[in-house]
């Protein structure tokens, strides 16, 4: 017998290896949150190890179970533990393909405790931010679609943009790290393929070469553009040192924006923006940008541009169309622009990443005030939930586009984009606007589902408990607002800088931007009182108890799904602190899902009930 082949053959017989028994996994490390404790590890250089496994025991018991395998490319996991005041123990050992365990390693130890808002608040961004630095394309640095692709995305590494100025003021890196990421990623996009100075939606990573994002999409995209801008021109500005290489970075990114051709997007003379251009099929989607949706920051910058600027007039005659403005009102919040519910969330967010909308109003509304009663009325559809779907409430909702069991839609407030889906950017994303129901969202996501969709990125993009799915996947333009939205609610960073770019403020003047005085408390906080209902569901007659710590005049009003006035209860009644209660007359109005609005002058509080 051939002595190598006797060998083996002796080999398998003894439970003999021609392994070497794997090293232990070195530099671990573990670390508690509010429900979860991350471990982490250098991924093992040897070639022969398949697998890591992770050991826990209840803290100082040395009673070790396995209670995680994992592949070899893994260098971290999350143990969620949904406890906060959790106490364990941890080893972690090497396997290779011989199924040979290395010895185990130091033992690591880790506690959960409950966090405060802020600290819940550090910890999604750190973790989102990890989704735009660490995974981020290795050569160019540019932001992947999603996280099962090397395809990149131009508007969301806009967003990734305006993730790392984030990461630097929250000390996740540093300004120097910052700035040479940065300055890899305006050498790529200077060398990328660009249509008249604007950039496909997808772009090969390592080349810059177009990726088609459908038949006929294979060259410029200006909406993804102008969110990409966005980002580029809120960094223009943050980094402003004379050292030279943030000069370089600033020349660079002034280069990008001032050889963008607006005016070839519009047909050179026709009073609207187009979508899409190809150097192949030139105009053949033919898809024209018109409001309201998320495209509003694509005007903006056109009207701002140094070099090919559009004329006022196609903002008034393109952007705003015949139904762009409505005296439509849904579950009591006025709506004067936008369709039906307000579509999707996202519209209220991916223009005002940069634009701060605080303050000032063109001639159709106050965007932060439209933006907050957009959020309000997704989160009031929510609670209303009138296709009875496992998951909504008060603190779980939000319908935006994404992944859902079925693929991906753009869910939102109507009967047929509604599908059970819930998406955590919708409410995160919506934390400028409506921090006291975004924070309940935030901490809902995390402690009661946070087994599901909490990972190494933050949340995962979707869940659907009617449909027992929760998304695996991770998208940029679904990240991207979160970090960056949280942050402006913050300490309005984003906006801060964004806004200092001189060119925007001449765009906004030529759009008839004026500033505004009616942006008040009640778009930031709800009205501050106690507001009882009972019976609910109710037959004929509801119970109502306000409690009140300080004098008010208050009006309240019944509304429906839709918004309409069913009954105006009292106008402009004057409360003194103390318990009020009153009775309401039901009697003939058809059962139904209704909501019971209490507002002051400048604040209002929303109740949901049933008529059975």
């Amino acid at each position: 017998m051939n002595k190598i082949l006797w060998f083996l053959w002796a080999s398998m017989l003894s439970g003999f290896s021609i392994y070497a028994q794997p090293a232990t996994p070195l530099g671990f490390a573990s670390k508690g949150y509010d429900s979860h404790i991350e471990l982490s590890w250098t991924k093992s250089t040897d070639p022969t190890v398949t697998a890591y496994r992770i050991y826990r025991s209840d803290a100082n018991q040395n009673d070790f179970q396995l209670i995680k395998s994992l592949g070899y490319l893994n260098d971290a996991y999350i143990d969620f533990v949904g406890d906060q005041n959790a106490h364990y123990d941890y080893k972690i050992s090497a396997v290779n393909q011989s199924q040979q365990e290395s010895p185990l390693s130091d033992l690591q130890n880790a506690s959960t405790q409950p966090f405060s808002d802020d600290e819940l608040l550090d910890m999604v961004q750190a973790y989102t931010f990890r989704y735009f630095w660490d995974f981020a394309h290795p050569v160019s640095g540019m932001a992947r679609e999603r996280n099962t692709t090397s395809t990149v995305t131009s508007g969301g590494s806009g967003f990734g943009v305006m993730a790392i100025l984030v990461g630097i003021e929250r000390g996740f890196i540093t300004r120097e790290e910052g700035l040479q990421r940065l300055l890899k990623m305006t050498n790529f996009l200077l060398n990328a393929d660009r249509f008249h100075g604007v950039f496909p939606h997808w772009m090969n990573g390592a080349t810059g070469a177009v990726i088609p994002f459908s038949q006929y999409d294979d060259g410029g995209d200006l909406v993804e553009t102008a969110f990409l801008l966005e980002g580029l021109l809120t960094a223009r500005e943050y980094f402003d040192g004379s050292v030279s290489e943030e000069v370089d970075l600033r020349q660079k990114i002034t280069q990008i924006w001032e050889e963008v051709d607006w005016n070839w997007y519009r047909k050179q003379t026709q009073k609207v923006l187009f979508w899409h251009w190809s150097p192949n099929y030139g105009w053949q989607l033919n898809h024209e940008i018109r409001g309201f949706n998320e495209a509003h920051i694509v005007y903006i910058l056109a009207a701002s541009s140094p070099t090919h600027p559009i004329p006022a007039n196609v903002y008034h005659q393109g952007w705003v169309t015949n139904n762009y403005t409505t005296n439509a009102s849904y579950y009591g919040y006025p709506l004067e622009v936008g369709g039906f519910r307000g579509g999707p969330l996202f519209f209220s967010h991916y223009s005002y990443l940069g634009f701060d909308p605080r303050g000032i109003r063109d001639d159709y509304t106050n965007y932060f005030i439209r933006n907050t009663r957009h959020s309000l009325i997704n989160r009031a559809y929510c609670i209303e939930n009138p296709k009875n779907y496992e998951g909504y409430s008060e603190q779980s909702w939000g319908l935006t586009a994404s992944d859902d069991p079925f693929g991906y839609l753009a869910h939102e407030p109507t009967g047929n984009r509604d599908n059970g889906t819930i998406t955590p950017t919708a409410a995160l994303s919506s934390f400028p606007y409506t921090p006291e129901a975004s924070m309940p969202a935030l901490k809902y996501f995390y402690r009661e589902l946070g087994d599901k969709i909490w990972g190494k990125y933050g949340f995962t993009d979707a869940f659907n408990v009617h449909e027992n799915w929760y998304a695996t996947s991770y998208l940029a333009i679904d990240q991207g607002p979160i970090i960056g939205m949280i942050e402006n609610y913050r300490t309005g960073l984003l906006w801060q800088y964004f806004m200092k770019n001189p060119e925007i403020q001449t765009g906004l003047d030529k759009l008839g931007f004026v500033p505004d005085s009616t942006v008040s408390i009640f778009n930031i906080k709800p009205l501050d009182v106690d507001v009882v209902l009972f019976p609910n569901p109710v037959a004929d007659h509801l119970q109502l108890n306000i409690q009140l710590d300080t004098s008010l005049s208050l009006s309240g009003k019944m509304t429906n799904g839709s918004g309409k006035t069913i009954q105006q209860i009292f106008t402009n009644r004057d409360f003194v602190p103390g318990t009020h209660h009153l009775e309401i007359d039901l009697t003939g109005i058809p059962t139904g899902s209704y909501f019971l609005t209490i507002y002051s002058k400048d604040q209002m509080k929303t109740t949901h009930f049933l008529i059975d």
